[in-house]
């Protein structure tokens, strides 16, 4: 199999995605059996500066459909960003998975050298095609899974290793 822009980024994005759904079942029966409000969990950073759980999973789900989109060449959705619940979040990585599963290959054709123009808070960032699947949008995805478990761990949600990676 020859390893292209659109297998490294489908592969990249579901497989994150499936693998976080099955996360917070896990964070939602945690809260549960330790009987506390599962807002700790949602609202939880692991350091004042940081974005609390809830928006991790958003902005991680933003990285997975930019991707997708930009280099698919078709129009990325906009979300609301009104997740409040794990049901929520749930739905919001369904509808996101739903979207990357939707982008046709064909998109991508010659996406390596395709000029995007990324916003990113106050800036814009420019790239070519691969620069910006490797170096950015990838690195992105993973930065904002890992803190989302990482913050789960660090208040108590048991998780492992293969939660994170799934199965080969």
């Amino acid at each position: 199999m020859k390893i292209t822009a659109y297998f490294t980024a489908y592969t990249t994005a579901t497989r994150g995605l499936v693998n976080f759904d099955a996360i917070l079942d896990k964070a939602a029966a945690s809260a549960e059996a330790r009987k506390f409000d599962p807002q700790i969990l949602l609202n939880a950073r692991l350091a004042p500066d940081m974005f609390t759980f809830t928006r991790q999973i958003q902005i991680a789900c933003d990285h997975a459909k930019g991707m997708m989109a930009r280099l698919g060449g078709v129009e990325n959705p906009k979300y609301e960003d009104n997740e409040v619940t794990f049901a929520d979040l749930k739905a919001r990585i369904a509808k996101t998975l739903a979207f990357v599963r939707s982008v046709p290959e064909a998109g991508f054709a010659g996406c390596e050298d395709r000029d995007l123009v990324v916003p990113a808070g106050p800036r814009t960032l420019e790239f070519k095609g691969l620069p910006y699947l490797v170096g950015y949008a990838i690195p992105n995805f993973h930065f904002h899974l890992t803190t989302a478990y990482a913050i789960l761990r660090h208040n108590g949600v048991a998780l492992g290793k293969v939660d994170y990676l799934g199965n080969p």
